[in-house]
């Protein structure tokens, strides 16, 4: 079965939904606070003409979605799946931002489990990479069990790696711990 990169998902709090050329106004509405950008490597993401970029990229990528507070139907942020590898069992998650107010609490967990959850039906690992000086996303990825990995470069800029792997299943006659 092929990865489908641009389900919806639906979890108790949150709907994440592919992302499309009329969320423009919304989604950067949404991320036009500057200290959302603090820590990350594009700190002035939050302008228009920068928000731009990655708003097209997203597009682009077919694989971007827009969060949406269940409560309200509130655009309240983007994610995006990246760079799936058939031959590698493996997709990485990023280009993740919420609105503050969702900041420390049950969203990005909620978020990530949704895109986790789904991606491992498809592939063995799951990565993420974050930038060596986001620590408020680095925390929140060992929050969700994301395991640190070696590191890794790409545009010139070394990021931290965090990975979440798939349960490795019992060898035929192990003890699988499951109990009826």
């Amino acid at each position: 079965m092929p990865f489908d990169l641009q389900p919806t998902l639906i979890g108790d709090r949150l709907e994440l939904r592919p992302m499309r050329s009329d969320d423009w106004d919304a989604l950067s509405a949404a991320g036009s606070d500057p200290l959302i950008w603090e820590q990350h490597p594009e700190r002035d993401r939050y302008k228009p003409e920068v928000f731009r970029r990655y708003f097209d990229g997203g597009l682009a990528s077919g694989g971007a979605f827009v969060v949406l507070d269940r409560r309200d139907g509130r655009i309240i942020g983007s994610t995006r799946y990246f760079g799936y590898d058939e031959a590698a069992s493996e997709i990485e998650i990023g280009w993740t931002f919420l609105t503050r107010e969702y900041w420390g609490g049950t969203y990005n967990r909620e978020m990530k489990r949704l895109l986790v959850d789904h991606a491992l039906r498809f592939v063995k690992r799951v990565v993420f990479l974050v930038g060596p000086t986001n620590l408020r996303s680095q925390k929140a990825m060992a929050k969700i069990g994301g395991v640190r990995a070696e590191p890794v470069v790409r545009d010139g800029r070394e990021l931290v790696v965090f990975e979440i792997t798939a349960p490795i299943p019992p060898s035929p006659g192990e003890d699988s711990g499951v109990r009826s």
